[in-house]
This record gives C-alpha cells, sequence and structure tokens, in this order.
C-alpha cells in the first residue's frame, strides 16, 4: 500500500473520516449495556472505470462532474443461507480475528478472501466510526480504500458470496434508482435498486452518507418507498 492519492477520487474519500456525522449514527454508535459486541470491519473501496448499466444512471453522469462521472464501488451479494444478513447486498468485510493488526488488517484480509481483491493494489485512506449492528451483534468499522491498481474480482466461495460487483456510482445516485425502505418492524433506511441489486439497511446508510458528504448526492425523493423481499 501507499500513501500516494494522485485521484481526485481518493482526495475526496480521504476526506470523509473529518466530515460531519450522520446524525441517525448517533444511537448506532453505543453498544446496549450488557451485550457483547464483536469487533468487525468493512471495505469501502472506490475505484474508476465502471460504466453505469441503468438508463438513470446513464442521464446522471451527463449531470456529474467529469472527474466523478466514472466512480464506482465494490459490493457484494451475501449467499443465501448464510446465519446473519443471508442475501443482502454489502460491502467486503467481516469478523476481525485475533491474528489482524486491527480492522483495517480485517477489512483487507475480508475483501481477498470473499473477492479476489489484491491488497497491494489498494490504498487504505482512513476509518470511520464504529456503528453497532443489532441483529450480528458487530460493532463494525467502515474502512475507506481507494482501488488504484484494480485487478478482476469473482466469488472466492459460494457459501459466503452469491456474487461480486463494480458499481457505478451514477447508477446509485440516480433519482429513479433510490428511495426508503422500511423493515417488518418499522426499521427504516435509505434503499438503492441497481439492475437485481436492492442495497438498504447498513450498506445503504453508508452510501448515503458518503455520496451526500462527497457532493454526489443528486435529489431525490425521501418519501418513495422500495419494497425488497427480505429473508
Amino acid at each position: 500500500m501507499t500513501a500516494c492519492r494522485p485521484d481526485p477520487i481518493a482526495d475526496a474519500v480521504a476526506g470523509l473520516p473529518e466530515a460531519p456525522p450522520d446524525p441517525r449514527w448517533e444511537t448506532m454508535r453505543r453498544v446496549p449495556v450488557g451485550t457483547r459486541a464483536r469487533d468487525a470491519a468493512v471495505l469501502m473501496l472506490f475505484g474508476r472505470g465502471t460504466a453505469p448499466v441503468t438508463d438513470g444512471g446513464r442521464r446522471a453522469v451527463r449531470t456529474m462532474a467529469r472527474q466523478w462521472a466514472d466512480a464506482d464501488v465494490l459490493l457484494l451479494q451475501r449467499a443465501g443461507g448464510l446465519r446473519h444478513h443471508a442475501g443482502q447486498v454489502a460491502f467486503p468485510g467481516g469478523g476481525v480475528d485475533a491474528a489482524d493488526g486491527g480492522p483495517v488488517d480485517a477489512a483487507l484480509r475480508e475483501a481477498e478472501e470473499e473477492t479476489g481483491v489484491e491488497p497491494a493494489g489498494v490504498d487504505v485512506l482512513g476509518t470511520l466510526t464504529p456503528l453497532y449492528i443489532p441483529p450480528s451483534r458487530f460493532l463494525v468499522t467502515p474502512v475507506l480504500a481507494w482501488w488504484r491498481e484494480p485487478g478482476a474480482v469473482h466469488v472466492m466461495d459460494a457459501g459466503e458470496s452469491e456474487s461480486v460487483h463494480r458499481v457505478a456510482i451514477p447508477d446509485l445516485i440516480a433519482a429513479e434508482n433510490r428511495g426508503v425502505f422500511t423493515g417488518r418492524t418499522g426499521f427504516t433506511s435509505p434503499a438503492f435498486t441497481v439492475g437485481t441489486l436492492a442495497i438498504w439497511g447498513f450498506t445503504a446508510t453508508l452510501l448515503d452518507f458518503a455520496f451526500d458528504r462527497l457532493g454526489w448526492a443528486a435529489e431525490w425523493d425521501s418519501n418513495r418507498t422500495i419494497d425488497i423481499d427480505v429473508p
């Protein structure tokens, strides 16, 4: 890894740790009293070079600054048989193991194990505040990174992941691909749809935060409901 960040996407993402936090995160930072949380990390890996696949995304390209128009982010769809968050679209990541040096090492290791990302081609830019995820009892540190030397990615273990995707940012910010998801318990979160991918919950909340603070977000209808079939 190198500290050099010549790309404007990398420079912008590197500023996210200093950006004002999302007010919704206030409750997500606190682990309930008496709960034993496990440390975990996810890799928010931004790159460049993926074209949008939706009509809305192609229109969004025309309104974005040229330096952001081909930005992308790495996501995967978790396998349907997993104990926690089965079938959900997520960033690569998982629990911090004893052999890891911390959340950064864990995020890079998990990304390599899940998608084939080569850590040597990734520049770590910083971390965000750890957030607690009640269903899995993970205290998750989002690790921000720039894909300096992108390579092929694919499912490494079908028992862990169903598919791996480089998703174009214009597809995610397009107004017709955005909305709000409400779960059976009344939980609400931002939501995105890109083709067959439906993104909600923790992952969508982080993407929403990043797009807003980076100035990439376009106007969208926050009253629009997206129905997602959650196992």
